[in-house]
């Protein structure tokens, strides 16, 4: 396993290894012996399952309290992974990493607690999965407009298909900083 913090440390790319022959292929998604020494001690206790459509948008997504780290990969497909620090108090706030994830570089993005999540779909259809560090909990979940300007995220979609929910989410700088997540130094 291959791990890469990117311009934001605490978010990292993982690459596992493959083996592969001539029946197809074989590797590891997840393990508690080799995840990345660079996280803080990680325990999963749900994953989901995301099937969309080319152009799909779906973010940005955080709970506060009750923070989910995620593990994300594309099962089918291809989708460009976006994570936004929202920690109040971060020297990284409002800052973002991109990754894309495919069926074919099989590569991972970790996500700690703290930070908003969305991603686009690049190919025709994808499937994503990722394991998350807490549990789902509508009334603490919260949005924020992908396209917000303060962010500058480039998505790569001219026209994204959005949830009536996510068309609607608000700015970074109209939520309180009080209901953001706070950063803690390690």
């Amino acid at each position: 396993m291959k791990v890469t913090p990117l311009s934001i440390a605490d978010v990292l790319l993982i690459s596992p290894r493959i083996f592969s022959d001539d029946r197809g292929h074989f590797l590891e998604t997840f393990s508690t012996r080799s995840f990345p020494a660079q996280t803080p001690p990680v325990e999963f206790v749900q994953d989901n399952l995301s099937f969309s459509s080319k152009g799909t948008v779906r973010g940005l997504h955080l709970q506060e309290p009750h923070g989910q780290g995620k593990l994300v990969m594309a099962v089918t497909g291809a989708i460009w992974d976006v994570a936004v620090d929202v920690r109040v108090g971060s020297p990284t706030f409002g800052q973002w990493v991109a990754a894309e994830l495919s069926e074919k570089n099989r590569d991972q993005l970790y996500i700690p607690p703290g930070f908003a999540h969305g991603f686009c779909v690049l190919s025709e259809t994808a499937h994503m999965h990722y394991k998350c560090t807490d549990l789902y909990n509508p009334a603490v979940e919260m949005s924020i407009r992908f396209d917000d300007p303060q962010l500058g995220i480039n998505w790569p979609v001219a026209k994204p298909l959005l949830s009536p929910k996510d068309a609607q989410a608000p700015q970074l700088a109209d939520i309180p900083p009080e209901k953001l997540p706070k950063y803690l130094a390690s």
